[in-house]
């Protein structure tokens, strides 16, 4: 069956919010647990090389190349310059849909560290 325009403009408009929201909470590092650091990344370096240089299994080994390898991607990253402005404003515009269709709560979107004051901007309350 053929989907009608207006299915595929809400697929559409659904995957915008979606996109728009994920490049927020990856740029906020919404994640629980402790920040992640430019500091916390190079110990994390150290550490796999170490671990490296130890190890003579070989699936070890390939392991720990793809934990550096995506712990200097991490590093990469961060040293790209981000408009933390534009991706907040990104997320307040579609935040309040996204969250009444996919059934999400002030409580979760605390939890993984959007703060309180965006969620507000975002008209996204306690207890809403």
């Amino acid at each position: 069956m053929a989907m009608s325009d207006e299915h595929k403009a809400a697929l559409a408009e659904g995957r915008r919010q979606a996109r728009a929201i994920k490049v927020y909470l990856e740029a906020l590092g919404a994640r629980p647990g402790r920040p992640v650091t430019k500091a916390g990344l190079e110990k994390r370096l150290r550490q796999i090389e170490a671990q490296l240089a130890a190890t003579g299994d070989p699936l070890r080994r390939v392991e720990l190349i793809q934990r550096r390898m995506d712990t200097n991607r991490a590093l990469d990253s961060m040293l790209e310059p981000v408009d933390m402005k534009a991706l907040e404003a990104g997320f307040v515009a579609n935040a309040a849909a996204y969250s009444e269709r996919k059934g999400i709560s002030y409580a979760a979107w605390r939890e993984v560290g959007v703060p309180a004051a965006v969620l507000n901007q975002a008209g996204i309350r306690r207890g809403g």
